[in-house]
C-alpha cells in the first residue's frame, strides 16, 4: 500500500543504505580506528546526508553568531575607550581642584588577636633577629571614604571593610615564627587651621580602609614578640592586682590612686591596638563603656589628665573607629574647661571634675610652662571633631599670649609661669628637663599638626633650638658626648634629665618636616648620648638624671651619678627618640640599642607575678631596690614605642599622618606633610 493517501500512482521509491565493511572495521576484526583522517571522512559523510534545508539553516546560524560577535565586540571597544577617558579626566580634576578638608580622622583596621597562651621570657636573649629590608619614608596613597555613623564596637565588624587578619603567635623557637599583622592607617588630612565653627555637629565615625588600599603586610619580628609579652606579662599585673585603678604596685600586688580614673588602662588601650590585642582591648573597652565615670569630687592635674586621659580617649577613637572614646574625650575635656577661667587665661594646674572648679597647687599660684603650653595638640583635636571652637581657642590664646612674653633667653623660656598676671616667674633657670621639655616639642607639633601654617610656632621652635646650641650645649670627657646642660643665672650646670632624651628625636622630626639639616646632626649625637646614659652605667639603665665630666679625669666615665638621682621610672623617652631617627634613617644600631635596654628592663624591673616595676638602685644589679609601682606610661609610651622602633613598616603609625602627643598617643595631622 501507499505510505500517504493519494499519491500518484508509478514505480515503488527505494530507499536504501549501503554499508561496506572493510577488513580492520569489521566488528571483532582490527578494533576500531580513530585517525584523524577517518574522522573527517565521517563528519563529511554526515554532513553530506543532511538535507539542503538543514544545511542553510545550520550555516545561517553560524553567521549570524559571528555577525553580532562583530558588534558586540565594537560596542565594547568603545564603552571601555569612553571609561578609560572619564577615568583619566576624572584623575586631571581631582589634581586642579583644592584638596578637600579632612572629614574623617584616620582608622587602623582592627587589631590581630594574638596568643593569649604565650609563655613568659625568663630572660631576653641578645641574639639579633634576621633583618628585614628597610622601606624608605614617604606618605601612601590617600583615599577619602563616606563617614559612618555611631557604631558599637561589638557590631562595627560587621560593616567596617578593613581586613582583619589573626595574629598566631606560636611559641618562640630557636627559628623564627613570624606573624602576618595588618596595619596602616590611611588619612584624608586637609583642614584648615582657622577655628572651627561654634555649632557642635553630632561626632561621625571614622571610615575604615578598603582592602584595595592596603599594602601587603609585614611580618612581626621576633623582637616586636618579645614586646608584645612584655606587655602581656605588665597586663597580666594590671589585672590581676590593679583593675580598674590608677597604678599597679607589683611588689605588693596592690595598687595606687591618683586620680581614680583607671590611668593605666587608658594610657594603654592605643598601645594595645598596636600591638594586636584584640581581647584585652575588648575587655578594657567594656571597663570604659560601663565604669568609666568622670562626674566625681576629686582633683586632677590639668596636664596629666590632658595628655593620658584625652589624648588616650582621642587616639583610640582614631584607630578604631569607636565613637564610645570620643564621647568619652568630649565629657573630660568639658570637665577640665574650667582651668581656664583665671585672670591671664594661663590655666590653673588642678581641676575638680566633678565640682566644675580649678585652683593652682596651694603653695603657690605658679603653673609650670611645659604644663600650660603642652595640652594644645589634644583640646585643637578636640575642636576639630566635635565643631565646638572653644577648647582650642582656650590653648591657642596661652601660646600667643607665650609668644609675646618678655623673660626668654635666646627663645629658651623660663619654668614657671603666674596664672594671675601671666608672667613668667624665677627669671634666668633654663632647662629642657622638667617644667620646660615639652614646650619645645610641642611649638614644632603644633605648627606640624596644622599644616605647617602658624608660622608663630615655628618661629619659636627655631629660635628655641638656636637658644639650645648657643646657651645649653657642651661636650663631655673622655668621649666628648653633645649633651644638653641647664643655665642658672648665667652659671652652666653640666646636669641633664632622662627627660631631655626627648630632644634627639623631637629635631629628627623637624628634619623631616624640611627644618635645617643640622638638626639632625644634632639629634644624632644626642642620641648617642642618651644611650650612652644606659651603657655606661652597672644595670644598662639609665638614671633619672645624670651629671657630665667636663674635665677629664682617670678613672673617671662621661658620666657621673648622685645617689639621689639614681632610680629609674622606667621612662620612654630614650627608646620614642630611638624610634624617631630608626625611621627617618634606617639605622639598624637604633633598634639595637633599644633591644639593649628592653632586655635590661627584663632582667631588673620584671616581677615574676606580674608587671614591672621602677627601681631606686640602677648602680647595683645585684639590688637595684625596687620602689613597688609600674607607671602608667610604661604601657602608654614605653613598650609602644618599643613595638614600633623594632617594626620595619611605616605605615604603623606613618608620621607623615600621625603626630604623637607628648604621651605617645598618636593624632592626625591635618594637612599632609
Amino acid at each position: 500500500a501507499a505510505m500517504y493517501s493519494g499519491a500518484a500512482a508509478g514505480p515503488p521509491r527505494r530507499d536504501f543504505i549501503s554499508v561496506t565493511l572493510g577488513p580492520e572495521e569489521a566488528v571483532g576484526v582490527g578494533g576500531y580506528n580513530n585517525s584523524k583522517a577517518w574522522r573527517r571522512r565521517s563528519c563529511w559523510r554526515k554532513w553530506k546526508q543532511l538535507s539542503r534545508l538543514q544545511r542553510s539553516v545550520i550555516l545561517f546560524l553560524f553567521a549570524f553568531l559571528a555577525v553580532c560577535g562583530v558588534i558586540s565586540y565594537t560596542s565594547m571597544g568603545e564603552a571601555w575607550k569612553s571609561i578609560t577617558n572619564k577615568s583619566l579626566d576624572d584623575q586631571r580634576t581631582e589634581q586642579e581642584i583644592p584638596r578637600l578638608k579632612l572629614a574623617n580622622p584616620a582608622v587602623l583596621p582592627a587589631p590581630q588577636k594574638a596568643d593569649a597562651n604565650r609563655g613568659d621570657y625568663p630572660e631576653l636573649s641578645l641574639q639579633k633577629p634576621p633583618k628585614l629590608p628597610h622601606v624608605r619614608h614617604g606618605p601612601s596613597n590617600l583615599h577619602i571614604k563616606a563617614p559612618q555613623r555611631d557604631m558599637r564596637l561589638k557590631t562595627r565588624h560587621d560593616t567596617m571593610r578593613a581586613v582583619e587578619e589573626l595574629v598566631e603567635v606560636d611559641k618562640v623557637e630557636k627559628t623564627e615564627k613570624s606573624i602576618i599583622s595588618w596595619r596602616g592607617a590611611v588619612i584624608e588630612p586637609d583642614q584648615s587651621t582657622e577655628p572651627p565653627s561654634n555649632k557642635i555637629t553630632e561626632p561621625e565615625k571614622p571610615s575604615s580602609v578598603e582592602t584595595e588600599d592596603q599594602k601587603e603586610p609585614v611580618p612581626i619580628n621576633e623582637r616586636q614578640l618579645a614586646v608584645i609579652e612584655a606587655f602581656r606579662h605588665a597586663w597580666k599585673g594590671y589585672k590581676d592586682f590593679a583593675w580598674g585603678h590608677d597604678e599597679l604596685k607589683p611588689l605588693s600586688k596592690s595598687y595606687s590612686e591618683w586620680f581614680g580614673l583607671g590611668l593605666t588602662l587608658i594610657d594603654a588601650l592605643d598601645t594595645m591596638w598596636i600591638l594586636g590585642l584584640k581581647e584585652e582591648f575588648e575587655e578594657a573597652r567594656k571597663w570604659v563603656e560601663n565604669d568609666l565615670v568622670f562626674d566625681k569630687n576629686v582633683d586632677v592635674n590639668l596636664f596629666e589628665s590632658t595628655i593620658r586621659i584625652l589624648g588616650g580617649l582621642l587616639s583610640t577613637y582614631h584607630l578604631s573607629g569607636d565613637s564610645l572614646f570620643l564621647e568619652k574625650a568630649k565629657d573630660i575635656g568639658n570637665r577640665l574647661m574650667p582651668a581656664f577661667k583665671t585672670p591671664s587665661k594661663i590655666p590653673y594646674s588642678d581641676v575638680n571634675i566633678g565640682r566644675g572648679t580649678a585652683h593652682p597647687p596651694r603653695w603657690t599660684s605658679d603653673s609650670t610652662v611645659a604644663e600650660v603650653t603642652s595640652i594644645q595638640l589634644e583640646f585643637r583635636e578636640l575642636s576639630r571633631l566635635t565643631g565646638d571652637e572653644k577648647f582650642q581657642k582656650a590653648v591657642d590664646e596661652v601660646m600667643k599670649h607665650v609668644h609675646t612674653l618678655s623673660g626668654k633667653n635666646d627663645g629658651l623660656v623660663p619654668m614657671f609661669i603666674n596664672t594671675n598676671s601671666g608672667q613668667f616667674t624665677h627669671l634666668g633657670v633654663y632647662t629642657l628637663g622638667a617644667r620646660a621639655d615639652s614646650y619645645y616639642e610641642y611649638l614644632l607639633k603644633q605648627w606640624i599638626q596644622g599644616g605647617k601654617k602658624e608660622n608663630e610656632l615655628l618661629e619659636d621652635y627655631m629660635r628655641a633650638i638656636e637658644g639650645v646650641k648657643k646657651h645649653l650645649l657642651q661636650r663631655s670627657e673622655p668621649k666628648k658626648l653633645t649633651f644638653v646642660g641647664e643655665l642658672a643665672h648665667g652659671h652652666f650646670s653640666a646636669k641633664m634629665d632622662h627627660l631631655v632624651c626627648f630632644l634627639p628625636g623631637t629635631l629628627a622630626l623637624g628634619a623631616h618636616n624640611g627644618l635645617a639639616a643640622d638638626h639632625m646632626k644634632l639629634a644624632e649625637a644626642l642620641i648617642e648620648t642618651c644611650y650612652q646614659m644606659y651603657a655606661q652605667v652597672e644595670t644598662g639603665l639609665s638614671p633619672e638624671i645624670v651629671h657630665f665630666n667636663l674635665h677629664a679625669q682617670k678613672g673617671h666615665k662621661d658620666v657621673e651619678i648622685k645617689p639621689a638621682d639614681r632610680h629609674n621610672l622606667l621612662r620612654p623617652e630614650t627608646v620614642e627618640s630611638l624610634f624617631y631617627m630608626y625611621r627617618f634613617t634606617g639605622d639598624k644600631k637604633y633598634q639595637d640599642w633599644g633591644w639593649e635596654i628592653l632586655q635590661n628592663f627584663n632582667r631588673y624591673t620584671r616581677v615574676p607575678t606580674g608587671g614591672y616595676t621602677s627601681i631606686n638602685n640602677v648602680q647595683n644589679p645585684s639590688n637595684p631596690e625596687p620602689r613597688d609601682k609600674m607607671e602608667s606610661f610604661f604601657l602608654g609610651e614605653t613598650l609602644k614605642y618599643m613595638f614600633l622602633l623594632f617594626s620595619d613598616d611605616i605605615d604603623l603609625i606613618n608620621l607623615d599622618k600621625y603626630i604623637f602627643n607628648t604621651e605617645a598617643h598618636p593624632l592626625p595631622i591635618w594637612v599632609p606633610a
